[in-house]
């Protein structure tokens, strides 16, 4: 989607397009180019993993000596990174409330997938509580949610068997009056309705950088540059992002954002939180025997094939879309300890339960894909607002764990953000001691508002679990405390720490014996990866980067035995033998990467950054 209004970021983008395909073109007439990476440019040649621009500075490589770098500048009131739930609601509510107030708004949404919900995964089982504040005529609307809940199914899975659980009234996982629904498909009725109003959207142009004012205050954003060759230098297609600068700017990169994380370092955004701690969400669609599928059934599952002290459960939601689909996935908490686990063979493996298998035998799967979720809550909520911008959604991590549902609270943060931001940016003379607006009140709401009652009634169910009964202590508390004090008990529980500080030497842990997939039920992970529609234009910089090359082999297979070959649910990390026959060396293949951000978060020696690609790459998820 493209906004037609004609405006100048419009017209940038569109000649951009333009001139990058007659470039491309020429590029292909023309003769090649070979070029070798120098680790300082000058002396012997030294074989690289990264060779992005964020770990060798351009200005420090000879090969960009003479190459244009400025960029086109365009203003609007509001700059949205992210076309999630989150951004889409807060530029929504922002052109409600101009249009209510009859004032003139530029909201202008930049979005990283080549379309408006390519990039988004979820279960998903939709609260329509925002939904219903932003849109009370939304079934009018057309809001693709097709399939109510009618049944609610619990599980403790053994190996064999099925336990069932009751699902009391109350419990959050009960879900009277939800929606499930393919939850790329909502965001891309969203993105229309946001057209309407006239917000300007821009897919296929990541947001790549934090731009700021002299006096620290957020100023904009820039879109990533496009045409760098893969070990780094200019191509002839090259060219420079561009500049949006606004006076505020929402940041609602979903979970994990790369730039909120330059955010929380350069505001201090943590100080007064407990670290965020995160689960790996595996998913898949599949087409099943018609006779099989009972719309509007929601089935959830704890225990088998997980240990009783690794974290996770399953899902699987019966849809009503016009065809047989289901749609399951499997969670596993990243604050795993054993490096041998692997979140996507543990996924495999729940298939060939006997309660989930006898629904999908005989079925056809027909798309995959992964997603890193937040788990803290409300212990690790950060700081919110900075001057000159705000963090919405996921990014943050509104997200209720025991409920697994995020979106409602994505958008009533993103609603909650416009209507803070609204009379700020629209007085005659706004008032701020920076050059970026700075508005707290939009904090002063959050607090105010139902997100941080639910969020705080659920604050001690994921710390629970870790104690010595692990799933069931937490089981057992969820049964108590919350079920009969609805979460007034007067004390707040703390997680484990930092996932990437979990994992135990693989000397201390047994390897798992994984079996073999077996392309009915299993499969293997690149047939997987095969179905996320994943690309990424081949001759680019790995936007997986590496602060030092050497910690991979040294530290994470030398301790660890490399779990990134088994902690990344796309095969982008693989160790691979040196080619003089001694040793190994780690393979980085981030044509695969689906954008989980796992990497970025279970690394044990934090040592791999992601930042984004060239814009448009990454799976094209069809309404997953």
């Amino acid at each position: 989607m493209l906004s037609s209004a004609l405006t100048g970021s419009a017209l940038f983008f569109a000649a951009q397009r333009c001139i990058r395909a007659l470039k491309t073109v020429q590029a292909e007439h023309a003769p090649p180019q070979h070029y070798t990476w120098r680790r300082d440019c000058s002396s012997a040649v030294m074989p690289r993993i990264t060779s992005h621009y964020t770990i060798f500075p351009r200005d420090k490589d000879p090969r960009w000596e003479g190459v244009e770098m400025e960029r086109f500048a365009d203003e609007a009131d509001v700059v949205i990174v992210g076309g999630g739930p989150a951004g889409l609601s807060a530029a929504i509510r922002l052109k409600q409330l101009a249009k209510e107030q009859e004032k003139e708004l530029r909201v202008c949404l930049v979005e990283k997938a080549s379309q408006i919900g390519a990039h988004t995964l979820s279960g998903a089982c939709l609260e329509p509580s925002a939904l219903n504040e932003l849109f009370p005529d939304w079934k009018e609307r057309g809001a693709p949610l097709n399939t109510p809940v009618t049944e609610d199914l619990f599980s403790i899975l053994t190996e064999k068997y099925r336990i069932p659980v009751p699902m009391l009234p109350g419990l959050p996982m009960n879900n009277h009056g939800n929606y499930i629904v393919r939850l790329g498909h909502f965001v891309h009725w969203l993105g229309e309705q946001a057209e309407e109003l006239g917000v300007e959207i821009y897919p296929g142009y990541a947001a790549a950088e934090v731009l700021f004012h002299e006096d620290g205050s957020v100023k904009g954003i820039a879109t990533n540059d496009v045409g760098i060759a893969k070990d780094g230098s200019p191509k002839d297609v090259f060219e420079r992002g561009m500049e949006l600068h606004a006076k505020v700017t929402l940041f609602g990169e979903g979970c994990h954002g790369h730039l909120a994380k330059q955010l929380y370092r350069q505001f201090n955004l943590r100080e007064n939180c407990e670290p965020q701690t995160y689960a790996i969400g595996l998913k898949e669609l599949w087409v099943i025997d018609e006779k099989k599928c009972r719309p509007g059934r929601v089935e959830h599952s704890v225990g088998w094939p997980l240990n009783r002290n690794t974290y996770g459960g399953s899902f699987l939601y019966h849809l009503n879309e016009g065809e047989p689909l289901v749609a399951l996935g499997f969670v596993v908490g990243l604050d795993y300890t054993n490096p041998y686990l692997s979140p996507f063979r543990e996924f495999q493996r729940w298939k060939h339960h006997p309660f989930v298998a006898k629904t999908l035998e005989g079925g056809n799967r027909i798309a995959y894909g992964a997603r890193a979720l937040n788990e803290g809550g409300y212990q690790c909520l950060p700081k919110v607002t900075f001057p000159g911008g705000m963090l919405i959604g996921c990014s943050p991590g509104f997200m209720n764990v025991p409920k697994i549902k995020g979106t409602h609270t994505a958008m009533k943060s993103g609603m909650l953000a416009a209507e803070a931001i609204f009379p700020k940016v629209t007085a005659e003379d706004p008032a701020s001691e920076t050059a970026g607006l700075h508005i707290p009140e939009y904090e002063d709401n959050l607090k105010k508002s139902w997100i941080w009652k639910e969020l705080y009634a659920v604050r001690n169910i994921r710390p629970s679990f870790h104690n010595y009964f692990g799933l069931y202590g937490g089981m057992v508390y969820t049964g108590v405390f919350y079920w009969i004090l609805r979460g007034k008990e007067p004390w707040t529980l703390k997680h484990a720490g930092l996932d990437s500080a979990q994992l135990k030497p693989a000397k201390e842990c047994t390897p798992i014996e994984y079996p073999k997939p077996d392309g009915k039920l299993s499969f293997d992970l690149l047939s997987s990866v095969a179905l996320s529609g994943t690309n990424h234009e081949g001759d680019q910089p790995p936007h997986l980067t590496l602060k030092d090359d050497s910690i991979p082999v040294a530290n994470n297979l030398a301790i660890y035995d490399g779990p990134e070959q088994r902690f990344c649910p796309a095969g982008v990390y693989e160790y691979v033998p040196l080619e003089t026959g001694e040793g190994m060396r780690l393979q980085i293949n981030a044509q695969n990467c689906v954008h989980c951000k796992t990497c970025d978060i279970k690394d044990p020696s934090q040592n791999i950054n992601w930042v984004v690609p060239e814009g448009s790459g990454g799976p094209a998820y069809n309404g997953l």
